[in-house]
């Protein structure tokens, strides 16, 4: 039962870790996307849809993590009077 039990994990430890993707890996797609769309490397087209490419990227992942903000962070913990309450750490009015 034992060798079943740690059989099963190194598989899905194998799993997790096939699913990340390296830097070079995003970039090598990245590249093939806007060659794709008809840029040319080395332009600065190129480079504004490369730049593009990250900054959608780093839109989803914010956009992700606000719509499980709950989840991640806890609600929001109402502390003082009236207007004042305390989120991830800041105090907001």
């Amino acid at each position: 039962m034992r060798i079943a039990a740690s059989i099963v994990s190194l598989l899905a430890i194998a799993f997790v870790l096939s699913s990340c993707q390296t830097a070079e890996e995003i970039r090598a797609a990245d590249e093939a996307r806007c060659g794709g769309y008809g840029f040319r490397r080395g332009t600065e087209n190129f480079a504004n849809c490369l730049m593009n490419q990250d900054l959608s990227r780093q839109a989803d992942q914010r956009a992700f993590m606000e719509s499980n903000d709950d989840f991640f962070w806890g609600p929001t913990v109402v502390v003082g009077g009236p207007g004042y309450y305390y989120h991830r750490g800041y105090w907001r009015r």
